[in-house]
Order: structure tokens, then sequence, then C-alpha cells
């Protein structure tokens, strides 16, 4: 396809991909926030437990945040590549995909 020409009427065009993309960026973004204050609210308040096991509050919300983030990752990147949106599906897939990551190291340490 050169310059010129318009793409195929079923590929939407790069415009609104774009701003789905940015509006779909600062859901995800209020979601790993979200996400990340969970999981260290689980750690201090388990830090001030005696036992072992209040540790494992912050570890367990950590792998419950993972999860919510790398499901949605999938659900909405692949679903926004199988209609065809793949500048979208791709910023999906890629920043909900490294927020379950960071997370998910959050839990560990």
């Amino acid at each position: 396809m050169s310059t010129g020409e318009t793409p195929p009427a079923d590929e939407p065009s790069t415009g609104p991909q774009i701003g789905v993309s940015v509006a779909l960026l600062l859901v995800d973004l209020m979601l790993i926030a979200g996400s990340v204050y969970c999981v260290g609210t689980a750690g201090w308040a388990g830090s001030y437990g005696s036992d072992s096991a209040a540790a494992s509050g912050a570890s367990e919300v950590a792998a419950q945040a993972m999860w919510l983030l790398g499901g949605s990752a999938v659900l909405t990147g692949g679903g926004l590549l199988a209609l065809g949106w793949r500048i979208p599906g791709i910023v999906q897939l890629v920043v909900l995909g490294v927020g379950a990551a960071l997370v998910s190291a959050m839990g560990t340490g």
C-alpha cells in the first residue's frame, strides 16, 4: 500500500487505533497503579506482624493482582488483535504484561 491509498474496508485506520490505544493506556496505568498500591499496602501491613504467616499476605495479593493483569492482557489484547486492531492489541499485551511482571516481582521481594 502506497502513501496516498486508503486502508481496506475491513481494517481500521491508524488514527482511531491510536486514539483507542491512548484511552486504554490510561485505564491500564490506573489498574497497574491500583495493583501496586494494594500489594504495597499488604506488605506494609504484614511488616507489623511478628510471625512469618503475616508476610504471606503480600505474596497472595501479588499473585491475585498478577493473574488479574495477565488475564486482562490476554483477554483485551488478544480480543483486539482478533478484531484486527493491531496497535491497541499490542499495546494492551505489552503494558498489562509488564504490569503483571512488576506486581509479581513486588510480591517476591
